[in-house]
């Protein structure tokens, strides 16, 4: 497919395959129609460059993430807030997604990657990368603060690694021992484990929590950190859950704490993300598959047997 106006035709070289690609496979998303290919963490080369795109050429790597460009035209638009844009494009959406050998994507979706970073690094930063580190640098917390990191799965563990580099004291919350020793590996400094401790109290033991980054899907999990937040604290609300949180608006009032929902980000923000994961030396860890093995790869992250993003590659 040749890209029309505005767009750029990508050779994948990787895409990473996440949790959000049920919410296409299943068609929950309003207005999806069939046939669907997902995959918005996308890594690759520009094959061909539309008319009336500037400044991407042949051969320039990028990424492509689920904020799937913007129209320019809309209220949110003209306000800058392209991430909010009323067209609401989504890659493996509104187009085509990356669990392909190649895809046509609007310029404004582009981000370029450093040259330190391989593809199959580069492309979950796409999605899980931008989404950590673009809610937390836009949070009220400073560095020094506590940040707490509800899960380490694929958003949690690189979130850790954010957080660190980023000058905050870091919290892990997960359920059991069996992350402990990972987490110190990606530099936290604390470790609570859910089902040994009251997550709340363990939190305010250590001065309360500035900002926790809700990952996991429970939403019982996600309402306990709660009270172990500081005076204005963020419950940043990070994991697609449809399920509502048991949380009182007394809990919130006393301490000035409030509850937060963030999108990923814009193509600017991925690139930002990529670049400071370049010079802190950040990278996710993943399981790699060939495309020609995309169901089983789908198959094994639904199943949560992931270690901690699966990618699927074409090895060009």
């Amino acid at each position: 497919m040749e890209p029309g106006f505005g767009q750029v035709r990508l050779v994948v070289e990787a895409c990473g395959v996440c949790h959000t690609d049920s919410e296409f496979v299943e068609g929950q998303l309003p207005g999806l129609s069939f046939p669907v290919t997902p995959g918005h963490e996308v890594a690759g080369r520009i094959d061909v460059v539309g008319a009336g795109v500037r400044r991407w050429r042949a051969g320039d790597r990028v990424t492509v993430g689920w904020s799937g460009g913007h129209c320019g035209y809309c209220d949110p638009c003209r306000r800058g807030e392209f991430v909010h844009c009323e067209e609401g494009y989504i890659t493996g959406a509104t187009y085509p997604g990356g669990y392909a050998e190649s895809m046509v994507v609007p310029a404004s979706a582009l981000a370029r990657i450093p040259e330190e970073l391989s593809a199959a690094d580069a492309a979950p930063m796409a999605c899980a990368g931008v989404t950590m580190f673009n809610s937390l640098r836009r949070s009220g917390a400073r560095a020094g603060d506590l940040v707490a990191i509800l899960g380490l799965g694929g958003l949690g563990h690189l979130g850790v690694q954010f957080a660190v580099k980023m000058g905050f004291r870091t919290a892990v919350i997960a359920r059991g021992q069996e992350k402990a020793g990972l987490a110190m590996q990606l530099g936290a400094h604390h470790y609570i484990d859910s089902t040994a401790t009251d997550v709340a109290a363990a939190l305010r033991e250590l001065g309360g929590a500035r900002v926790v980054q809700a990952t996991a899907a429970n939403a019982d999990a996600i309402a306990g950190t709660v009270d172990g937040l500081s005076p204005y604290g963020e419950l940043l609300t990070l994991a697609v859950l449809a399920d509502p949180l048991a949380v009182s608006p007394l809990q919130l009032i006393l301490a000035s704490k409030s509850i937060k929902g963030h999108p990923g980000g814009t193509a600017m923000d991925v690139e930002d993300t990529l670049d400071f994961a370049a010079l802190h030396n950040i990278r996710p860890l993943v399981e790699q598959l060939p495309l020609d093995r995309a169901d089983a790869a789908y198959q094994h992250m639904l199943a949560n047997q992931a270690r901690f993003r699966v990618v699927l590659t074409t090895h060009r």
